[in-house]
């Protein structure tokens, strides 16, 4: 295979804290010499384990970068045990233009797996951490939040795995993580996933929702902070104690925790998030909009358990994801 296009500005090897670019050529019309450059600390110290931390994988999702930010600011090579990759906006263009995906080349990184080296920007970045950052990790944090279109309780969450004992270790990071919720991830959509590519490595990964609507506020910018603090001191790459926090764990079993719009129109919920729901009650209305006078369509949940998360904006589209609940376990 090519090698890839994108070349690093700091020596993962080198003790020390390195404030860099990944570059990536990207010619366009007002610098036909022009690069994408995605910003990266560097912090090491020493043999010990790597923690390769990212955020603005969707680029309207701001907890992860805000906190990933800020520990490139004030992290020192005294406080870690081994390396810290921390890569605030892992799709810069998509960061830099507010939006899920990339303005360039509309790539959806999180979709993007393996990338390739000789394919669009967004196909470059994927194949860059697939083949050079993910190998070096041994904890992956990735952090999301809802982005424009979706609100969640805010949550810390790992993959049901076939390695249990991966498996395991995932689930002990959330629980140090500390989020007010813990979830035990189902995803409906995983194909080509950032998740997928470090777990089918063998990778511990976690990854959390924490708000959304295109926003950060106060609380979940500080859960983001607090837990991720506690994640790297559990995976033994920072030194220092963990901050236990309680948390309530939820499960995701089966496809029937998602409801989902069969029509668009504007939206209005009968439940709050972080209410309890049951079976068969209406979730929400879906008003047509091109005419007065018109019923609103009810959508009604399969399941009954903890709203965790709802759609965002006023107006929906068919096929948009509206509610999601979950099981509250132990």
């Amino acid at each position: 295979m090519k090698p890839s296009p994108i070349n690093a500005s700091v020596d993962f090897d080198a003790d020390g804290v390195q404030q860099g670019f990944l570059r990536l050529p990207y010619s366009r019309d007002d610098a036909a010499w022009g690069s994408v450059m995605i910003p990266l600390c560097v912090v090491k110290n020493g043999a010990g384990p790597t923690a390769l931390l990212t955020g603005g994988n969707h680029g309207d999702e701001y907890e992860g970068p805000i906190a990933l930010f800020d520990l490139a600011l004030n992290l020192l090579p005294d406080q870690v045990t081994g390396r810290v990759i921390i890569v605030p906006a892992m799709n810069q263009p998509a960061f830099g233009a507010g939006t899920r995906t990339s303005p360039i080349d509309r790539g959806n990184l999180n979709r993007a797996f393996p990338g390739r080296p000789d394919g669009s920007v967004t196909e470059k970045i994927a194949d860059y951490f697939q083949r050079v950052l993910l190998p070096m990790a041994d904890v992956v944090v990735d952090f999301h939040s809802g982005g424009r279109t979706l609100d969640f309780l805010p949550f810390c969450a790992a993959h049901i795995l076939p390695d249990k004992a991966q498996e395991a270790k995932a689930f002990r990071l959330v629980q140090a993580f500390g989020a007010p919720y813990s979830v035990r991830m189902l995803e409906i959509d995983a194909v080509g996933m950032y998740d997928t590519a470090a777990e089918n490595m063998g990778k511990v990964f976690v990854t959390t929702e924490l708000g959304g609507g295109g926003t950060a506020s106060a609380r979940t910018v500080g859960v983001a902070i607090d837990g991720l603090r506690n994640v790297l001191i559990a995976a033994g790459v920072v030194r220092g104690g963990v901050q236990e926090r309680p948390t309530q764990w939820l499960d995701m079993p089966d496809g029937d925790c998602f409801t989902f719009a069969e029509d668009g129109g504007l939206i209005r919920f009968c439940a709050d998030l972080g209410d309890r729901v049951s079976a068969g009650q209406v979730i929400a209305l879906i008003y047509p909009t091109g005419r007065t006078g018109a019923a609103p369509t009810e959508l009604r949940l399969r399941r009954g358990g903890l709203f965790t998360a709802r759609h965002f904006p006023g107006l929906v589209k068919p096929g948009d994801c509206v509610a999601v609940v979950a099981d509250e376990v132990g």
